[in-house]
């Protein structure tokens, strides 16, 4: 088959050089039948089948396919037949021909009888709407791949968007995934679309209904925003953050970021989303921030207090100062401890409440069965049981990470206390640690060492110089003050017969 330039070529030839079509043929090395179709067509015609390919083996099965291709659009989307599955159902009720018969005969029927899907094209009021959705994409995380998921908010009128990756979907990071958006477009939408998810929609009701998470309805409660949930399966509803999530992952995900925690991660993408406001959407007069800008005095201003983005339970002291959460167990201080305690859960840390009082935060845990120690917490205890200091499990977990100076401290502590003592004493330098921080403490041990005065009192003596270093006094300029006689004193040699005086002849 020749190509649309060579076709130019004989047309040219022809009509325009006068040449005839045998000549043509000859001169090119084309037969009369292709010169004389080029003269006939500016451009080659696509193919198209003038025989329809025979497929003997179908038969009769042609009518029980199309009858499965109409009961399955009368299914659940995700459990409609699939190409196999129909091969299979025919192929138990005696069909012998091949699958890929079958799979060319269903794309025939499917292009003659399904019509393409079309859309009323929408056109939002400032601040009126915006969409929520969830995504998942890679990352990697201290060298590691791992999957990440992405909130994604974004304003119908303006198109801005705001993403941001949490470890989970779980009720405190949607929630905190939404008091973050609405800081980032400095307001609150009058409405936002979601899908029926489960964070949200207890039950999906008759119609639009919907029973509501009680947690998402005092969210929601604060905000007094109004919340629109989709129709089952009808993600178009809601196309504009379907193609945010697409475009986020696509443009603040490629390359893979490499972060070491999701802090760094979320800081990169809210620059990426800053970034997006430079941008223009085809077929509007003005770029993504401007249009925002626009918007931004639409929206419902923020609430003067931020909403408490976590979960909330009454847990239970264990034996060992700690209280189980989603099978994880969190340490607790061992002084402050009680039988029942408070735990709220946000997307990233777990803080222990005894009454209004926090008295313990560690970073939130998503793997199971694990011991989440912060060791200070066992350090009261520790001092009356100092026998135990090889072998307490925070303090080996600790003792792995800290600094060489820690060792060098303790072996010096225990040559000068064999007894006992040194680990006392080692312990309440530890401590130490819930005042200071632990830069500070490593300077202060260095300096410890370096004066010879290793023990509690000396390293609290260096930490406080630390704190508050001693200046010099500037020497005192006395010819400036028509004092020059005196800038000597105190650096004349002594006259020691000066003594003499003071007795007298006696």
């Amino acid at each position: 088959m020749i190509q649309v330039d060579e076709y130019e070529a004989i047309r040219r030839a022809h009509y325009v050089d006068g040449k005839s079509e045998r000549q043509i043929a000859r001169e090119r090395g084309r037969s009369r039948k292709t010169v004389k179709k080029a003269l006939e067509n500016a451009a080659p015609k696509p193919y198209e089948r003038t025989i329809k390919q025979n497929a003997p083996q179908l038969g009769n099965y042609r009518a029980r396919i199309a009858a499965l291709l109409v009961e399955s659009a009368k299914m659940p989307r995700k459990q409609r037949y699939t190409g196999h599955k129909i091969y299979e159902v025919i192929h138990e009720e005696g069909y012998v021909g091949s699958e890929s018969g079958v799979r060319r005969y269903i794309g025939q029927w499917r292009h003659e009888h399904n019509r393409p899907e079309v859309y009323l094209p929408l056109e939002y009021d400032a601040g009126a709407d915006a969409q929520t959705d969830w995504g998942e994409g890679d990352v990697i995380f201290n060298g590691q791949q791992q999957t990440v998921q992405l909130f994604i908010m974004r304003l119908c009128y303006s198109r801005r968007l705001f993403m941001m990756a949490f470890p989970t979907q779980k009720l405190e990071a949607f929630l905190e995934g939404h008091v973050n958006a609405f800081a980032h477009f400095e307001g609150i939408p009058h409405r936002i679309s979601y899908d029926n998810l489960k964070t949200a929609v207890k039950t999906i009701l008759k119609g639009s209904q919907r029973e509501e998470q009680s947690g998402f309805v005092a969210f929601r409660s604060q905000y007094l925003f109004e919340s629109h949930f989709c129709t089952p399966g009808q993600g178009h509803e809601k196309g504009g953050v379907e193609h945010g999530v697409g475009y986020g992952r696509r443009n603040f995900l490629v390359p893979m970021p490499e972060v070491s925690s999701f802090e760094e991660l979320n800081a990169l993408l809210l620059s990426k989303c800053i970034a997006d406001d430079g941008r223009q959407v085809h077929g509007q007069p003005v770029t993504i921030g401007e249009a925002w800008q626009q918007e931004k005095g639409q929206l419902r201003p923020l609430p003067a207090q931020r909403y408490a983005c976590c979960t909330t339970r009454q847990v239970q002291l264990s034996p060992y100062s700690q209280v189980v959460f989603e099978t994880n167990r969190y340490s607790v201080p061992a002084e402050k401890g009680r039988v029942t305690l408070t735990l709220r859960a946000y997307a990233f840390q777990v803080e222990i409440l005894h009454q209004a009082e926090v008295i313990a935060r560690h970073e939130r845990c998503y793997e199971h069965g694990q011991d989440v120690f912060n060791p200070l917490h066992y350090l009261s205890l520790l001092a009356k049981r100092p026998g135990a200091f090889e072998y307490a499990k925070p303090l080996r977990e600790w003792r792995a990470e800290w600094p060489a100076v820690y060792e060098q401290v303790l072996a010096q502590l225990r040559e000068t206390w064999p007894d006992g003592r040194g680990i006392r004493e080692f312990i309440d330098i530890l401590q130490l640690h819930k005042q200071y921080s632990r830069e500070l403490i490593a300077q202060a041990l260095h300096e410890a060492l370096t004066y010879s005065c290793v023990h509690y009192e000396g390293v609290l003596l260096c930490l406080n110089q630390l704190l508050s270093p001693s200046t010099r006094p500037s020497s005192l300029d006395l010819s400036a003050q028509g004092l020059s006689h005196l800038q000597q004193a105190g650096s004349q040699p002594l006259n020691l017969q000066q003594y003499d005086l003071l007795i007298g002849d006696a």
